[in-house]
């Protein structure tokens, strides 16, 4: 019963994470409290009915695929022997670290989890004719999956099962009790609340440099002759479709492709680009602070790129304008595939290059 159980959820889980999308909405490198509640469904040796408990764990998201979890969780059940005249309590206490691969980093986030700890098994029965209190400290291990669900950028909900192996001296159901020390399976289900703090540091965007103004030509006498025409300031921006420069959910370049072969040559050969502004966009999913850091990333990315292949780094200034400069607004469009697919022109990267080249002049 509890594998099918455990493979039911399996099946079901990993079938979420098949149609779960990636997004850049919601990683912030930030940690976490996960206060929470557990089903128990015991292992058959211990003689003891499903029971429940509490759990309390510090979890981290170290990068777009990885959490860490930690802390202590207790159980117990009341025993479930059969024989006549028996009470009393299986008891556990675990400490264990989780490590969780997660499949997304949108609101719902499927993931795997393993880990490792220690358990305190006490099997605590008693009888008319004798007391069992059977304790044992051991080795602790265990692997499953589950899911997270955001409903904002500091809560959320997490859910999980997990087979977890440790060490007991448990009973029998052979009317007598038996305190042999061997491995017990239980079974937990486990639900708990997430609430989020803390985030790393932004990584530190240049200053935007005003603009130059147009100059306006001097009046002229109605009798002078015509002056030499003014040397006006021109602008060109080359678009980059975010997709193009980095995967789906990262702010690390996966193609310079489009860099190398439109944007550095020109910078090298056309030294009258006196300034240069690499610009960062996002769509609107997502919270609007997580956006503005990821445009300000993947601006600075690019930045640091040119500035690797010789652009001289006064020419460069990095701006990240998040979700507040859209392409396109797909109001009515349904469904999140959907909706991803067609807010794709507002992930972009834009490289506003200032020209000093004279317009007629010689």
């Amino acid at each position: 019963m509890k594998k099918n159980i455990l493979n039911i959820a399996v099946a079901a889980t990993l079938g979420l994470a098949a149609f779960a999308v990636s997004a850049e909405d919601m990683y912030r490198g930030a940690w976490y409290a996960l206060p929470g509640i557990s089903h128990m469904d015991t292992d058959n040796d211990l003689e003891a009915n499903n029971g429940g408990g509490a759990f309390i764990k510090l979890g981290k998201e170290l990068s777009e695929h990885w959490d860490i979890q930690g802390g202590v969780g207790y159980n117990r059940a009341s025993e479930d022997t059969g024989i006549a005249g028996v009470g009393g309590r299986y008891k556990q206490t675990t400490l264990g670290v989780d490590a969780l691969y997660m499949f997304s980093r949108e609101k719902f986030r499927p993931f795997l989890l393993a880990g490792l700890g220690v358990a305190r098994n006490d099997v605590d029965y008693s009888h008319a004719s004798a007391d069992v209190d059977a304790k044992k400290t051991s080795w602790m291990a265990n692997v499953g999956l589950g899911a997270q669900y955001l409903f904002s950028d500091s809560f959320g909900l997490q859910a999980d099962v997990r087979h977890q192996l440790s060490r007991a001296k448990t009973t029998t159901d052979n009317g007598a009790f038996d305190r042999d020390t061997r491995t017990i399976g239980n079974t937990l289900v486990s639900l708990g609340g997430i609430f989020r703090f803390g985030a790393p540091a932004v990584m530190p965007v240049a200053a935007v440099e005003p603009e130059p103004a147009p100059i306006a030509p001097a009046p002229v006498a109605a009798a002078e002759p015509a002056p030499a025409p003014v040397c006006e300031p021109q602008y060109e921006t080359i678009t980059i479709e975010a997709s193009k420069l980095f995967a789906f959910d990262e702010a690390k370049l996966k193609d310079t492709s489009v860099l190398d072969n439109e944007v550095v040559p020109k910078m090298k050969e056309n030294k009258i680009f006196a300034s240069v502004k690499v610009v960062g966009h996002t769509d609107k999913l997502g919270s609007e602070a997580y956006n503005q850091k990821l445009s300000e990333k993947r601006a600075n990315q690019v930045r640091d790129y040119l500035i690797a292949q010789g652009v001289e780094a006064d020419r460069l200034v990095a701006v990240g304008k998040g979700e507040m400069i859209p392409l396109v607004d797909c109001d009515g469009v349904k469904g999140r595939k959907a909706l991803i697919e067609c807010l794709a022109p507002n992930r972009r990267v834009e490289i506003e290059a200032t020209r000093s080249m004279e317009k007629g002049c010689k």
